[in-house]
C-alpha cells in the first residue's frame, strides 16, 4: 500500500520561504511521477509542480515556477517543494500525489490530478503578517 507523508507547512510571514517534503512508502518509486497540488478554502484544487523520478523531468504551473522548486531524493523516497517569496495568495493546504509514469503519456499530464492515483492528506501552509 502506497502511503504520502506531506510535512514542513505551517506559518509564515509574507516573502519568507518554507520547504515541504513527502515521504514516499509501500512500495519501490523508480518509475514514478510526483507532484505538488494545493487547494486554498473555497477554490479548487490547483497544479503546483511536479517530477518525473525517472527521467528526472521538472513540469511546474507557470504562475509558480519563479518562486517553486521540485527536487527528490531517490534514496529516501521524498520529494521537496521548495518555496520562496511566499504570499497570502499561497496559503493552502499542499498535497503530494504518486503513480506510475505510465499513467502520464506527456509532461503536460503530469499537472492533471486526476491521473493521480495515491495521495498525501495534506499540509497547511498559511501566509500572514
Amino acid at each position: 500500500q502506497v502511503q504520502l507523508v506531506e510535512s514542513g507547512g505551517g506559518l509564515v510571514q509574507p516573502g519568507g520561504s518554507l520547504r515541504l517534503s513527502c515521504a514516499a512508502s509501500g512500495r519501490t518509486f523508480a518509475g514514478d511521477v510526483m507532484g505538488w497540488f494545493r487547494q486554498a478554502p473555497g477554490k479548487e484544487r490547483e497544479f503546483v509542480a511536479a517530477i518525473n523520478w525517472r527521467m528526472i523531468t521538472t513540469y511546474y504551473a507557470d504562475s509558480l515556477k519563479e518562486r517553486f522548486t521540485i527536487s527528490r531524493d531517490s534514496a529516501k523516497n521524498t520529494v521537496f517543494l521548495q518555496m520562496s517569496s511566499l504570499k497570502p495568495e499561497d496559503t493552502a493546504i499542499y498535497y503530494c500525489a504518486t503513480d506510475h509514469y505510465e499513467r502520464f503519456g506527456t509532461k503536460q499530464a503530469m499537472g492533471v490530478g486526476g491521473l493521480y492515483r495515491f495521495w498525501g492528506q495534506g499540509t497547511q501552509v498559511t501566509v500572514s503578517s
